[in-house]
């Protein structure tokens, strides 16, 4: 019996050495710790994905917006009034019209009617009142109001993201092919729209001894990935992930791909949200065990 238990002993020891063990230095840990802290910060921030509470899609004409529950715009809060006023939505104009006696501000300041700019322009217009915050969404045909609440509970309990592993093999030097001209590429999102976007070309990369490509979207100084891989609707979302690169290719073709630095699309953290999802192109067969893991019930 006593040598039975020391062979096995000696069996888990030497299965465990076995075992491939993630490899990190310090330094590289403590990069994407505080990559990490400052994507927490991000979420957590006024304009962060955490602290939305509504959306709602506008109707051709008077849309009234407030608590009570007969508006059409229905802002779920008890901090607001029954009846706060009406967006006008006409030939792609949205219009806000303030009820009197409702103190809504923009940049500080009471406003009664304004017309309001879109999250697709730089100069969005974003009004208050207490702690709600509320802007105009535009997604193609549709158009919408985004409600945040700065008090929100789900960024007082957030407590962050669970990741794989970090392990540097996961930070590959890729080649970058690039599109001459720029493909047309076809990006779908949650609504079941499609888009078009052009890639100036693709991340090339191999691991465990297969190839692997990835079309990118232009980013100024930077590519953003959208993909989806072997983990998408298990240990990850099943709507795919991010992935940033920290600047476009070098003189010799050349572009890291950290991803252990890939992210949850704000979908996973919000059902306000509107996300993209990974072109067709972008599907691989590649188990991604590194960067985040899907987070909540939004998946």
């Amino acid at each position: 019996m006593k040598k039975f238990l020391i062979l096995s002993l000696f069996a888990i020891i030497f299965l465990a050495g076995c075992e491939k063990k993630p490899t990190a230095s310090p330094e590289y840990l403590q990069e994407i710790k505080e990559w990490d802290q400052k994507r927490a910060d991000r979420l957590k921030a006024d304009d962060g994905w955490l602290n939305l509470v509504g959306r709602t899609w506008l109707k051709p004409g008077e849309n009234k917006f407030g608590s009570a529950k007969d508006n059409d715009v229905v802002i779920e809060s008890n901090k607001v009034p029954d009846y706060m006023g009406v967006f006008i939505f006409q030939d792609s104009t949205v219009t806000m019209k303030v009820n009197e006696g409702v103190n809504v501000l923009y940049n500080g300041n009471p406003v009664k009617e304004m017309v309001m700019i879109g999250d697709t322009k730089k100069d969005m217009t974003v009004f208050q009142y207490a702690s709600i915050k509320w802007n105009l969404i535009v997604r193609n045909e549709l158009y919408g109001i985004r409600f945040r609440d700065l008090e929100s509970e789900a960024v007082k309990n957030f407590k962050g993201i669970e990741r794989f592993p970090v392990n540097a093999d996961w930070r590959i030097t890729a080649d970058f092919e690039s599109y001459d001209p720029p493909k047309k590429m076809e990006v779908p999102n949650v609504l079941g729209q499609v888009d078009e976007e052009l890639s100036p070309g693709a991340v090339v990369f191999t691991k465990e001894n297969q190839t692997y490509r990835i079309d990118a979207i232009d980013a100024g100084d930077r590519l953003w990935l959208i993909f989806a891989d072997g983990t998408s609707g298990e240990e990850t979302y099943g709507g795919g992930r991010f992935l940033y690169t920290d600047s476009k290719a070098d003189s010799s073709g050349k572009v890291i791909i950290d991803f252990n630095k890939a992210y949850n699309p704000p979908c996973v953290l919000t059902k306000f949200a509107t996300c993209p999802l990974p072109p067709k192109e972008n599907y691989i067969k590649l188990r991604i065990t590194a960067g985040e893991k899907v987070w909540g019930e939004n998946h």
